[in-house]
């Protein structure tokens, strides 16, 4: 189990490899952010985009997946206060694989039994675009 007292600001992890599929893009759109650009390809070609792009709120979706198997699940994480400056700053296109990579920005004692825990966020493609920023303000369990 890993505790507020093991996390110290400025350690960083990478992980994941997660690939996204045009029925992923598709199905989440089609249940929770029905926009033609994520959920019709011909209609998605004449977009901005250029083509189909999954949702920012399910690029969140997958990152979150992405943080829960590879970091915060077995650690000492309760759950999160709210996340900071979330962006979007590229879309993400059927065949891209997300990465993760987290950076502790601060810490803080919340009470006796938890403490707050900044996590920077950034989620990156294959092809190291920067497609999810945030920061995460995560309740962490004290020893």
């Amino acid at each position: 189990m890993e505790y507020f007292e093991d996390l110290t600001a400025g350690d960083t992890r990478e992980f994941g490899a997660y690939e996204v599929t045009r029925e992923e893009i598709t199905t989440f759109a089609g249940q929770y952010d029905p926009q033609p650009f994520h959920t019709d390809e011909d209609a998605a070609e004449e977009s901005m985009f250029g083509g189909l792009v999954a949702s920012g709120w399910h690029t969140a979706a997958m990152t979150m997946r992405l943080l829960v198997e590879h970091q915060l699940s077995g650690s000492g994480a309760m759950g999160a206060l709210g996340v900071d400056s979330l962006r979007w700053p590229t879309p993400v296109y059927p065949g891209d694989t997300l990465s993760v990579r987290t950076e502790v920005a601060e810490k803080d004692v919340w009470d006796e039994d938890r403490g707050r825990v900044a996590i920077e966020v950034t989620t990156t493609t294959q092809a190291d675009q920067t497609v999810l920023s945030m920061i995460g303000q995560v309740l962490w369990r004290r020893r």
